[in-house]
């Protein structure tokens, strides 16, 4: 799980982001990191054609403590799906700003999300410019 090649790496930009890790507008989004290794479930996913979310848990003490990576699952039609991805490294808090933010606000904590097909197979998108 460590440390995903180049093309598997996911993406994101603080850029993307103003200060208090809001995003500057409702394009803004991040590709999961490590999603080769679940293709099968994100096929299985999209081939279900119901609308889906990406459902992410906080890390636990012991995952903090270890800098453990941030898995992402579906949520859809009341069923979670297996990983499909993580937050790229060193993006987390801008995944967990969101669903603080997204909690305060008394709102669902599940984040939108798309699946787009790239060179290297699917991947998953969080579309975080949308949980501003």
């Amino acid at each position: 799980m460590g440390f995903f090649g180049a093309g598997n790496a996911g993406s994101g930009s603080y850029n993307n982001y103003l200060y208090d890790l809001v995003p500057k507008n409702k394009r803004v989004r991040m590709t999961l990191a490590g999603s080769d290794e679940f293709q099968d479930e994100i096929t299985r996913v999209e081939a279900s054609g119901n609308h889906y979310e990406a459902f992410i848990t906080k890390r636990t003490l012991d995952e903090e403590r270890t800098d453990a990576p941030l898995a992402v699952r579906f949520f859809s039609e009341s069923r979670m799906s297996s990983i499909v991805g993580f937050a790229p490294r060193g993006m987390e808090p801008i995944v967990l700003e969101a669903l603080n933010r997204l909690e305060a606000a008394g709102k669902s904590t599940r984040i939108p999300a798309e699946i787009v097909k790239g060179r290297g197979g699917l991947r998953v998108e969080l579309l975080l410019g949308l949980t501003r």
